[in-house]
């Protein structure tokens, strides 16, 4: 397979040192180079303790989490133990330059990359800095997800045991955060002049989450919520099993996908009259919500009788929102069949990997997807970007190398 030719972006000319590790600050480095970013990640000689996180490929040992939240990025090693190795850093960091002199790490505890370190060599520096919590404790998603409430409120309604998720939601949403962050910084400097320190907190971002959403002001005032299973809270929506043995989700949130779920179905006219003996309106979210059992139990028979063709045909024609459950192995099996069928992913070749499926950017400017360029090895770009940017030349460089500074 090729790679895709990026198409212009519109932060062509911006230039971002990363200097993170996992989920959070990778993603939004990974997430401003597909907006057009020159961003340069900087790691450890041998690599973050990142660097050989699961998945890992069958075919090379290499991991496929590194290579793909790493697309599109320069790749720079550096021994960050040494004076000269940190003195590399800063300078990358802090080099001159209108759109330059972004930064992006979780580096707590380090300070000698201090914003104080920082703004003395450039004033205007934008540093923003994900933490675990404000305090400056350590968190990571599956230990604030759990602080959150969220995994009291998720699994199946015969358990009280939290049930944790694979996701890790907080994480991608603090990327975005950081990825806001620079861009609002970045609009500050150039009206202003003024550099900024962001600090953002893993758990600040999962509290103000659940928080954003009312969960915590309901259970203020009616305690804990019982769990749903996969019933969708406050309104109606749940899984069906067809006579295959899929399963589909339907939902309902307006009084029009309720009305296609009855048209879809054929159950309207029972619907109707389960209204009027119970007196319920279902076409609202109470009442849809009060009585999901009833709904539930009169909709499961026609999914059982159905083949999953005609599900889908009938819900698809009726106008009912509505997906499949699909395992990722089946998600990997329709795209290599029908590569269109999920148009933001995309085939390219991973030095190291091979063959990978990997995605644009789901931003698309001027209607057009960003295009997709395989991660560079660790540390491929270290001699061109400290020659491009700090200046450096090839004796320079070697010395650098022969003392072990860089690999």
């Amino acid at each position: 397979m090729t790679v895709s030719d990026p198409i212009a972006q519109p932060l062509d000319g911006v230039r971002i040192v990363e200097f993170a590790s996992f989920v959070a600050g990778p993603s939004a480095g990974m997430a401003l180079a597909q907006l057009g970013a020159d961003v340069i990640r900087v790691d450890p000689l041998g690599g973050n303790a990142d660097y050989r996180r699961w998945p890992l490929s069958d075919r090379t040992g290499e991991s496929l989490y590194w290579n793909s939240l790493n697309r599109g990025k320069r790749s720079v090693a550096v021994d960050v133990r040494s004076d000269a190795g940190r003195e590399l850093l800063l300078n990358l960091a802090t080099a001159p330059g209108a759109d330059a002199g972004i930064v992006v790490d979780n580096a707590v505890g380090r300070s000698w990359f201090s914003y104080e370190t920082l703004r003395a060599r450039r004033e205007d520096v934008i540093a923003v800095r994900v933490q675990g919590r404000a305090d400056g404790g350590p968190a990571v998603d599956y230990t604030v997800n759990g602080a959150a409430g969220v995994a009291d409120l998720t699994g199946p309604v015969y358990t009280d045991a939290p049930v944790n998720h694979v996701l890790p939601a907080w994480d991608l949403l603090c990327g975005q955060q950081v990825v806001s962050s620079v861009l609002a910084a970045l609009r500050r400097r150039d009206r202003t002049g003024h550099g900024a320190l962001v600090e953002i907190a893993l758990a600040d971002v999962a509290m103000a989450a659940v928080a954003n959403m009312g969960w915590f002001s309901e259970a203020a005032e009616r305690g804990d919520r019982v769990r749903h299973g996969n019933h969708v809270y406050g309104g109606f929506g749940v899984d069906f099993a067809t006579a295959d043995g899929d399963r589909v989700m339907i939902v309902a949130l307006t009084p029009r996908q309720w009305k296609a779920i009855g048209e879809a179905t054929g159950t309207a006219e029972v619907f109707a009259a389960l209204s009027a003996s119970l007196h319920a309106d279902f076409f609202t979210d109470e009442g849809r919500y009060e009585h999901r059992g009833v709904i539930e139990a009169v909709l499961t028979p026609w999914f059982a009788k159905n083949s999953t063709s005609h599900v889908h045909a009938a819900l698809q024609n009726a106008g009912v929102l509505w997906g499949p459950y699909r395992s990722a192995a089946g998600v990997a099996a329709d795209f290599a069949a029908d590569p269109a069928s999920e148009p933001v992913l995309e085939s390219l070749v991973q030095p190291g990997v091979g063959e990978i499926i990997s995605a644009n950017s789901a931003a698309r400017f001027d209607s057009q997807y960003s295009g997709s360029v395989p991660a560079a090895p660790l540390g491929h770009d270290t001699d061109a970007v400290l020659s491009e940017v700090l200046g450096l030349d090839a004796g320079e460089l070697g010395r650098l190398r022969d003392d072990g500074v860089i690999g």
